[in-house]
């Protein structure tokens, strides 16, 4: 028997949640049948509250990342577990974490091909008819829940395997950004719209802060100056160091406004409550051109270094600092799962990056050997021509810029949507706390209210089978 404890003290958050950790061998293929390989999928397991009669089962669906991650940060499942006597299952992705099907070499291009959402939806659905018995008829009913990448892999999960979940918690997940669906800058300009809440003069501020970037690293002394002010590991020594310092920071952006949390979490970067607006204090006011760059090495410094870890900032890892994993992600982002991002310069805070599919595709040829197929997610999984599928709940924030790609309005009776106004990124999915907004206290009423239905109806429609 395992036990969980949830302690909550000055609006943050620290959790102790406890689980088996366990191996579940899958095929390779789910789908040729010229391969017979197989390996394991990691999954945490905790049953303490479980009822073996009838219980339900919260299964969430892994992302890009060590599953021990999205375990630590999906506090709703964990405290809502024991009121529905529920066992919790998460599973771990194909090709993240250790469920690596060739080791080492798993990310190699010769291995890498059995990367995608279809073969990890598949291993889950294997995983659960083993949860379930091999049972002919189910025996317990199933919610998957899953935020992001997590979150579209559960809205998937229950169109395509209506039979294995009755229903699925998909939070903020941007079914909805794949190309032609919403316009390449949204992004973006959400990122721009939570910085502008915080503070207007810190999105003039960051505005200004790249060109005036661009021209001290084209001086050695004003280079060397930054270099020592922004406690980077790295010196600046060429233009391809600038784009990736340049990128490095725009990407700082974009999470800070991802990860706007009213508490303290170290989720994807260890961050303060309202990080938006705490580095937006740096950034309040018109500076001198100095200044503003020794203030946005103040927000550097509280990106990078908030629990007081790094020695300096190591901005040459781009996508790849933080939490998740990139890698993996960037291989999907260049097969199926392509979502075109852009920045204008006009109504967004950054540098004008136009969104080509030509030159993104031929980089993905030159990394991976593979050319992007830009219709295959959206043909897949229904694009936004869901009206076929049942029992979802969408739910996103406003302050969390990947709602630009999310689904706001209710598409039918069981497809049906939750707007967060003062929530960032799978708030609702997070811990709870005394900080909570009361539209995040809402959503999980909400979700709590829809798996009732859900199980209910299973029970119902199981009670009745010969």
């Amino acid at each position: 028997m395992w036990s969980f404890l949830l302690l909550l003290y000055l609006g943050s958050v620290q959790c102790d949640y406890k689980y088996d950790t366990k191996y579940f061998k899958v095929p390779l293929d789910h789908f040729g049948f010229q391969r017979n390989e197989t390996f394991n999928i990691k999954y945490l397991e905790n049953d303490e509250n479980w009822d073996r009669g009838s219980g339900p089962i919260f299964f969430y669906t892994g992302n890009e990342g060590q599953i021990e991650l999205f375990a630590k940060h999906t506090g709703f499942m964990w405290e809502i577990a024991p009121n529905y006597r529920a066992k919790i299952v998460f599973a771990e992705h194909r090709y993240y974490g250790s469920s690596m099907p060739f080791g080492n070499k798993s990310l190699d291009n010769e291995h890498i091909g059995y990367l995608t959402a279809a073969q990890a939806l598949a291993d889950y659905a294997k995983l659960i008819d083993y949860l379930q018995g091999g049972a002919l008829h189910p025996r317990y009913p199933v919610i998957a829940f899953g935020g992001s990448y997590g979150g579209m892999l559960a809205a998937y999960f229950r169109m395509k395997y209506p039979h294995v979940v009755v229903g699925a918690i998909a939070a903020s997940a941007p079914v909805h950004m794949y190309p032609g669906m919403v316009p390449c800058d949204v992004f973006s300009r959400i990122v721009t719209s939570s910085f502008k809440i915080a503070n207007a003069k810190c999105v003039e501020n960051v505005k200004h802060s790249w060109p005036l970037i661009r021209k001290y690293v084209a001086n050695a002394t004003t280079s060397e100056w930054l270099h020592k002010t922004w406690k980077l590991c790295d010196p600046i020594k060429d233009g391809k160091d600038t784009d990736t310092l340049i990128q490095f920071l725009q990407s700082m952006y974009e999470t800070l406004a991802m990860v706007n949390y009213p508490f303290p979490s170290d989720f994807l970067v260890s961050l303060p409550a309202q990080p938006v607006r705490v580095v937006c204090q740096f950034l309040n006011e018109s500076l001198t051109d100095e200044k503003l760059l020794e203030g946005i090495g103040k927000v550097l410094q509280t990106f990078t270094n908030y629990d007081g870890k790094s020695s300096c900032v190591d901005y040459k890892k781009g996508s790849d600092y933080g939490n998740l994993d990139a890698s993996g992600w960037d291989y999907q982002a260049c097969t199926e799962m392509i979502m075109p991002m852009c920045t204008t310069g006009k109504d967004d805070m950054f540098e004008p990056s136009p969104w080509n599919f030509t030159t993104y595709s031929e980089d993905c040829h030159k990394k991976y050997n593979v050319y992007p197929r830009p219709d295959s997610a959206r043909i897949e999984y229904g694009g936004d021509r869901l009206q076929a599928a049942s029992n979802i709940v969408f739910s996103n924030g406003l302050l969390d810029p990947w709602v630009g790609g999310g689904i706001l309005n209710s598409i039918s009776k069981s497809v049906t949507t939750v707007v967060i106004i003062d929530g960032a990124h799978h708030l609702d999915l997070m811990p709870s706390t005394q900080s909570d907004p009361a539209s995040v206290q809402m959503a999980r009423s909400i979700h709590r209210q829809n798996i009732d239905k859900w199980i209910r109806e299973f029970r119902e429609q199981w009670r009745t089978k010969p």
